[in-house]
């Protein structure tokens, strides 16, 4: 590697934080273990399966430690054997307590997905796409006690696509991280980087996701509906109610302004047709392109409108 080697713990749990720890290995930095959220039950069976960080780490040799807290005496007692240099944090998913932050001489360093200080928090990639955001970021900054509070490190902007989904922008987001993330440690590793203090005055917050954020309120805005399905997808994901069952909107588009008809009450269906099924929003219209009826599978508005009697007139909501 160019610049000097580590000793790393890295604490990491979902997909997102595997282009970071794989950039670490690559990189030629010793990642002492790999600390990670338990087995948790998924799928249909709800049987227990392991995160992608733990994963990765058996796959490449690395120790994987799991504990319930991290306050265990066992644990910070395995910590402290092991002698980072410094921590790495990406997508973790739990406070880290004093004890932990102040063990590496290096510091604790998290990658965080926007531009800090804006959107802090555990859901700053959904949470900028539905507000509607132009752009973001990511930013590595050294860990102090509160939520996403520390001194920056190193900032790079990102644009943010018109139709880009959630799930898109997190994976340029993981792999743009991942390479800042090593620029910071060759930098921290020879001192040769100066923390900037966050402007708190500036901070935004993006709280953790829950599955009623995904319903539309069709007496928003169909850019507004339009963001929302975008930034919520795939977890939890837009839905709306139609004749009394579920249905899962994956994507749309905000209607153009000759296609969206006065007169109908913010869910009214304008039309149904195979170019989609145009909705009355509270300022203009939303036009659903493909979607889930409940229990069923995933398909285009034609094939929907062809085999579900869904017409002008009906509500949505």
């Amino acid at each position: 590697m160019a610049g000097p080697a580590a000793k790393i713990v890295f604490m990491g749990t979902p997909l997102f934080a595997v282009p970071s720890i794989t950039a670490l290995v690559d990189a030629g930095h010793q990642v002492l273990a790999a600390v990670t959220q338990p087995d948790k039950p998924r799928g249909r069976g709800l049987s227990p399966l392991p995160s992608p960080v733990k994963l990765f780490a058996l796959e490449k040799g690395i120790p994987v430690l799991e504990p319930a807290r991290l306050k265990d005496e066992s644990f910070m007692e395995g910590l402290c054997s092991l002698g980072p240099d410094l921590i790495v944090v990406v997508a973790y998913g739990k406070i880290l307590p004093p004890a932990v932050l102040s063990l590496p001489p290096k510091g604790c360093v998290n990658v965080h997905a926007s531009l800090l200080p804006k959107y802090r928090g555990a859901a700053p990639i959904n949470r900028a796409i539905v507000n509607g955001e132009k752009e973001t970021g990511v930013c590595t900054m050294l860990m102090d006690e509160g939520m996403d509070t520390g001194d920056t490190l190193i900032c790079e902007r990102v644009p943010i696509g018109d139709d880009e989904t959630a799930e898109g922008l997190a994976k340029t987001l993981s792999e743009k991280g991942a390479a800042v993330l090593i620029n910071t440690i060759d930098l921290l590793l020879r001192d040769d980087i100066k923390p900037v203090p966050q402007d708190d005055s500036l901070a935004s917050y993006a709280p953790a996701l829950k599955k009623e954020d995904g319903r539309v309120d069709w007496t928003r805005s169909g850019v507004e509906i339009k963001n929302q399905v975008r930034g919520l997808y795939p977890w939890p994901g837009a839905f709306t109610s139609w004749k009394g069952s579920l249905l899962k909107i994956h994507r749309g588009r905000a209607a153009r302004q000759d296609e969206a008809a006065p007169g109908g009450e913010p869910g009214t269906v304008l039309y149904a047709g195979k170019d989609g099924i145009l909705v009355a929003c509270g300022k203009g219209a939303f036009v659903i392109t493909e979607l889930q009826p409940e229990n069923k599978k995933r398909m285009g508005a034609a094939e929907f409108v062809a085999g579900y009697r869904v017409a002008k007139g009906d509500r949505l909501g």
